[in-house]
């Protein structure tokens, strides 16, 4: 598939940020969108449990975020030590299976570099 290019001209342009520069986007935010969405259904799905509590989970931060910003804060940060933990988990286990990281990459909708770090974390 040949890539579709979308030519500005910059001396004209200037510094503008496109969009003060009254330029077209429809093209290529529809590239993009469609990208995205080949990138989703080719992405592993997650269990519907676990897809219903992390939306959970973002509304109830979202919310402690505007009442207890602190709180929320704490949250984000436990958070954040147990997603490293099982992802470490998580990328050790594939990379013990033998799965390469072009299948993590389509796996998660990722590019190769970014599976790459992923499965190289779990051997730290």
């Amino acid at each position: 598939m040949c890539a579709v290019e979308y030519p500005l001209d910059w001396d004209a342009l200037g510094d503008r940020p496109l969009y003060e520069a009254d330029v077209d986007l429809t093209g290529p935010l529809a590239d993009w969108n469609a990208h995205l969405s080949l990138a989703r259904d080719r992405a592993v799905p997650l269990p519907e449990p676990l897809a219903a509590l992390l939306v959970e989970i973002t509304e109830q931060l979202t919310a402690t975020a505007e009442d207890a910003p602190l709180a929320a804060l704490r949250a984000v940060g436990m958070l954040e030590r147990i997603a490293a933990r099982v992802g470490r988990e998580a990328a050790g286990a594939l990379c013990d299976g033998g799965v390469s990281a072009d299948a993590v990459a389509t796996g998660l909708g990722i590019t190769r570099s970014k599976a790459l770090v992923f499965l190289l974390t779990a051997r730290d």
